[in-house]
Order: C-alpha cells, then sequence, then structure tokens
C-alpha cells in the first residue's frame, strides 16, 4: 500500500474541511473540556487532513473535536498539515490518532480496534489470514511511530493495556452492528467489556436485541441483568379463592369437635344459600 506523502503545512479555511463520515461523533463535553485547554494554552497539535485529488477538497482525518472548538471560538482557520493518501491509510491514521491520544471508553476501543482490523486486512490482503493468537506473531507496518510490531502489541502498548485484553476488545467489536453501536454509545450508563462479551455470544437475535435494548434505554444496568430476567421462571398466578379455601381448609382440619358444631349453627343459613338449599332455622345440637 502506497505510504501517506506530507504535501504541506498550514493554516487552512474551517469551511475547506470535510468532516462527515467520521468513525467516532464529537461529543460535547470533549468539546468544553478541549475548548478550556485550547483557551488557555493554544492549540497543541495541527489537525490532519487528506487532499482529494479528484475534487480538491481537503477531508478530516485527525482533530475533529479541535476543529468544532475553532468553530465555536468564531475562528476562521486552523493549523493543519495535509496529506496525500489512500482511503485505507486514511481510515488508519484516524483510527491511530483515537486510540493514541483520545480518552475513549470501553465501546469506543472495541469499535475502533475492530475497524482498525478490518482496514488493514483490506488494505493487505494477505494479513487477513492472521487471526487470534496468530495476531502476536504477525508482523506489519503501521502509520504510526511504533514501526513493525503486531497489532496486539501496538494496541496494547498504546492503550496501556494488555494483549489479552486487546483479544477481547476486538472480539466484542467486531461482533457489533452499526445501529447497535449507535444506540450503546447512547446509553445511560457506559457499557462494559462484560456487557460487550455476552452480546458478543449472545446466538439469540431476540436476546440480543433486548440486551442492547434494556442497555439503551436504561430499563437494565448490566447485559447479565438482562439474561437473568430471562432465567428467572415465570410468576405463578394464584387464583385468590384457592388461597382463601386452601385457609379455610386447614382451619377447619385444626378446629376441635365443638368449634365446628358453633360454626355450622352460626353458618348453616348462609352456607344453605350458596348450596342453593333453602336454609333452616331449626335449633342446633346443644
Amino acid at each position: 500500500m502506497r505510504p501517506p506523502r506530507l504535501i504541506e503545512q498550514k493554516d487552512i479555511p474551517l469551511d475547506d474541511i470535510d468532516c462527515t463520515n467520521r468513525l467516532r461523533p464529537v461529543t460535547d463535553t470533549a468539546v468544553a473540556s478541549l475548548k478550556e485547554s485550547i483557551e488557555t494554552l493554544g492549540l497543541q497539535a495541527e489537525i490532519h487532513v487528506r487532499k482529494i485529488k479528484k475534487t480538491g477538497r481537503l477531508r478530516l482525518m485527525a482533530g475533529g473535536h479541535r476543529v468544532e472548538v475553532f468553530r465555536q471560538l468564531g475562528r476562521d482557520t486552523i493549523p493543519a498539515k495535509i496529506w496525500d493518501c489512500t482511503d485505507e491509510m486514511a481510515q488508519l491514521f484516524e483510527i491511530d490518532d483515537n486510540l493514541a491520544h483520545a480518552e475513549l471508553d470501553t465501546l469506543e476501543l472495541s469499535v475502533f480496534l475492530a475497524q482498525r482490523k478490518r482496514v488493514y486486512e483490506k488494505a493487505f490482503p494477505q494479513a487477513k489470514a492472521a487471526t487470534g493468537a496468530d495476531l502476536v506473531n504477525k508482523r506489519w507496518n503501521t502509520t504510526d511511530n511504533l514501526s513493525v510490531v503486531s497489532f496486539a502489541a501496538t494496541a496494547a502498548e498504546k492503550m496501556g493495556v494488555s494483549e489479552r485484553m486487546v483479544y477481547r476488545l476486538l472480539a466484542a467489536g467486531t461482533a457489533l452492528g452499526p445501529d447497535e453501536i449507535g444506540r450503546l454509545r447512547n446509553a445511560p450508563r457506559k457499557v462494559t467489556l462484560a456487557d460487550l462479551q455476552i452480546i458478543a455470544k449472545c446466538g439469540n437475535p431476540v436476546d440480543r436485541y433486548n440486551i442492547v435494548d434494556g442497555l439503551a434505554e436504561g430499563t437494565a444496568k448490566s447485559a447479565k441483568e438482562v439474561m437473568n430476567r430471562k432465567a428467572e421462571p415465570a410468576p405463578v398466578v394464584r387464583d385468590p379463592a384457592d388461597e382463601a379455601l386452601k385457609r379455610l381448609r386447614d382451619l377447619w382440619s385444626r378446629a376441635p369437635r365443638e368449634a365446628k358444631k358453633r360454626f355450622v349453627r352460626d353458618f348453616r343459613k348462609e352456607v344453605a344459600e350458596l348450596l342453593g338449599k333453602p336454609g333452616s332455622d331449626g335449633g342446633a345440637e346443644s
């Protein structure tokens, strides 16, 4: 694959930057935090854009939040590095920038790792055969400064996690569909790796939908909670009359003979009416 080539470095108009089709949406929280930093310390790193040969447009590769901050500050231009590169290299650039610098939660880490693997395999078909533990030994050149290292080792070093964790995140992210990612991003609680692993292993589409729906709507705190609800036996609907009869039988069986005689005497008329027979006002045994 053709390596990226730096064309020039200069300030470019914000209106000339195409910021569509980004892997990670711009968030208000991140923009607010970055805005305070830029106002205090200034811009610490240029954005990176790719020049599209057919149209001459500049497409953003890294720096979506920086662009939004400059817009909010009323700036017309922003410092940028302009690159000439392929589609795959542009995607790798965006992914690696986020993996290296952004504060990503578990969901975003999983999504970015899965996308990085897909992009790399598209650019280098010979690497597609390397899956699972084979990735540790598969050597390849990356677009960042950490060259000639394995996929898992690169990701693990960037994120400060173990290679085993990278495999778990990768498996979880690969199993998610675009709609599921969108819904989980808006969940009131941060989705955990345990949640993602349960979703990835869930073979029943209905269970999978219920898990995503429960997390996205906030009706469940975890994927495990959703599955536990399914495992619980359905509540038994009891007939109130049956319950009352059971108690009456229990009391009757334990009552002494004299109490039973008095009960029959006191309730003879009501029992006769319930049985559809004329009541009797005759005297009872004494």
